[in-house]
């Protein structure tokens, strides 16, 4: 079984992930706003721009920039061009489906994780990681809804961002063991701009933001970098079988705004699904380390 938190740790731990869901969200709005004037490209180079000044000025000010690491840097090469792609499939898939159905597949992402990991780093699947497994297949099954007519780009490109995502997800578990945050996510920053700009300059015709996307550009490279500090310091103060079930209340507040602003219908069978994946993932951490 997962440890348990204090009670103090576990309030302070919900605080930092409303502040994580806060930020996803408003890195999905300002995503979609912004997709009308810039390519998923030029997104994330300008993002990518942001972020190297946060993560350069914060760790100037702390005294942590002058410990970062170049022992790893194939692995950080590697990691990065995996979450690359998984943000730009992510980005891409924004505007082309509801709200609620891409925060659907994106949950499907640990699973990955737990299917791709033998593979890569060699850790074993369980009897219950295999279970899990199962039921988030499912879980996409009913969100995806194939048969109901021709799955869309959309679809394709969420299930490939979260195949981006868990390969970043088992690429940092690595780097974890000797590299600091501050350190991956400079690493981060600097080598997803390089890539950005490598994108632009071979498919795509650079393009400034203009007035009405600059602000949202500047939200889209803050909301990013929080979300995951956010993410990770919950992490700290909690187990992840305290944090998880948090998390999936971005797929209601998604749901509602998607509604809301873009009126989006709400599916039960997208909720439906998108409760069995976090079912999956729930199991696998709780019990997952069981034969």
């Amino acid at each position: 079984m997962a440890q348990s938190a204090a009670p103090r740790d576990m309030f302070i731990a919900t605080l930092w992930m409303l502040g994580a869901i806060a930020s996803f969200t408003a890195m999905a709005i300002a995503g979609r706003e912004v997709s009308v004037d810039l390519d998923t490209f030029e997104i994330m180079f300008f993002r990518s721009l942001i972020g190297i000044v946060i993560v350069v000025s914060l760790g100037a000010a702390t005294g942590k920039l002058a410990r970062v690491k170049t022992d790893r840097i194939p692995l950080h090469f590697i990691r990065n061009i995996c979450h690359f792609f998984g943000q730009n499939m992510w980005f891409y898939a924004l505007p082309l489906i509801p709200l609620a159905q891409l925060i659907a597949i994106e949950f499907t992402s640990p699973i990955w994780v737990l299917l791709l990991s033998p593979l890569l780093i060699g850790e074993r699947i369980t009897r219950i990681g295999a279970i899990a497994a199962g039921l988030g297949f499912i879980g996409v099954l009913l969100v995806a809804q194939p048969g109901a007519g021709p799955i869309s780009a959309g679809i394709f490109t969420a299930a490939f961002a979260a195949i981006g995502f868990a390969l970043s997800a088992i690429f940092t578990r690595k780097l974890t063991s000797d590299q600091s945050i501050t350190t991956i996510m400079l690493y981060l920053t600097v080598m997803q701009a390089v890539f950005g700009g490598i994108c632009i300059l071979l498919f795509s015709d650079f393009n400034l933001p203009s007035a009405t996307s600059v602000p949202l550009v500047f939200i889209i490279g803050c909301a990013g970098l929080l979300a995951h500090f956010c993410l990770t310091t919950a992490l700290s103060l909690a187990p992840a079988s305290v944090v998880m079930p948090l998390d999936f209340f971005r797929l209601p507040v998604m749901a509602f705004i998607g509604m809301a602003f873009y009126t989006e219908p709400l599916s039960l069978l997208i909720f439906a699904g998108a409760a069995l994946i976090f079912g999956a993932n729930y199991l696998n951490i709780v019990y997952g380390q069981k034969r």
